[in-house]
């Protein structure tokens, strides 16, 4: 049993969170997730049922609706939703135990500069993680799988990169999830390789959103791959105004693979506008928006998708949801 990491808190379970947690769990790890009432009560009943593999494992752990979890926890799987994190870290901030490390698991780029605001008491730290993930959560209590489940972890400031000490808790942390079958590498890019992933997610998400379509489709149209490559051109200039390495080739090959990849993926975008439910729009192609006006930069092409997206939640927002597709993070 590894020593370091006695007690982990998912804060946010839902598709991705409960997954990594189950990971941790069926590996002997004690885990407790924090979440709605009606997955937490599915989880107690019957267990977690994870489907992975062609196979349906009931992985037992932890699970509760009060953040005060996070009291005993020395580490925290931060998994809300961006629109989210400003109000859940706040309220989580005062809960933590000495030494806690907070490992953000979310899209965009700005959630762990907001997570450390307010996460900063004494040996606590907040780490940064690129998730590569293919989850659904379907109904309460079932998660299901769909391809790859690996991390990228890092330090986020210069200080925490040139700590020995943290240096060695990140090592850690990778060889903790490693032990429950989860591969996790540790970047000193890694907020380059958060940006590199904020490309991917303002490439593809809006538009399957806005389609309902999953990516192999999407890209059947030529007219959509070239709208994606300019996605791509406007969060380059975007990342590269803001100090990132993100050559243009590497950045336009690296988006067209994930439809080969994963051609039957829906993103999450398209997961939470087909269940009426807020998305994190506002964290990908807003923020490439909102970062490229402050820096002088033009970004019509995400400007748009935003907008786009924006409208179609306000016209889903009272529709019955249907049942969940396969989707990515």
């Amino acid at each position: 049993m590894n020593q370091t990491f006695r007690h982990t808190v998912v804060v946010g379970a839902g598709a991705v969170g409960s997954f990594f947690g189950a990971m941790l769990a069926r590996a002997g790890h004690r885990v407790t997730l924090v979440g709605r009432a009606p997955h937490v009560q599915a989880t107690l009943r019957e267990g977690l049922q994870l489907h992975m593999g062609g196979r349906v494992e009931a992985v037992r752990l932890g699970a509760c609706t009060d953040l005060a979890a996070v009291g005993e926890a020395d580490l925290v799987l931060f998994c809300v939703k961006s629109p989210d994190t400003d109000a859940v870290a706040r309220e989580m901030a005062p809960l933590l135990a000495e030494g806690a490390l907070v490992l953000s698991l979310q899209n965009g780029v700005d959630n762990p500069p907001a997570i450390a605001r307010h996460v900063h008491g004494p040996g606590q730290a907040v780490v940064p993680a690129v998730v590569y993930v293919a989850t659904a959560m379907p109904e309460p209590g079932v998660v299901k799988h769909f391809g790859r489940g690996d991390l990228v972890v890092g330090p986020l400031t210069e200080t925490a990169a040139a700590d020995a000490g943290h240096a060695a808790r990140l090592q850690a942390l990778a060889d903790f999830f490693a032990g429950a079958g989860v591969p996790v590498r540790v970047s000193h890019a890694v907020m380059d390789e958060l940006w590199n992933k904020l490309m991917v997610n303002s490439a593809y998400n809006a538009i399957s959103a806005l389609a309902q379509l999953p990516y192999g489709r999407m890209v059947e149209l030529p007219e959509i791959r070239e709208l994606q490559r300019a996605v791509v051109r406007e969060v380059v200039a975007v990342a590269e105004a803001e100090g990132r390495r993100m050559p243009l080739p590497e950045a336009l090959q690296a988006m067209e693979r994930i439809a080969t990849a994963m051609p039957a993926q829906f993103s999450s975008t398209a997961q939470d506008l087909a269940r009426g439910k807020p998305t994190e729009i506002d964290h990908l192609n807003g923020h490439v928006a909102r970062r490229g006006a402050a820096l002088g930069i033009a970004t019509p092409v995400n400007q748009a998708l935003h907008a786009l997206v924006k409208l179609a939640e306000a016209a889903r927002a009272a529709q019955p949801a249907p049942p969940a597709a396969p989707g990515a993070v």
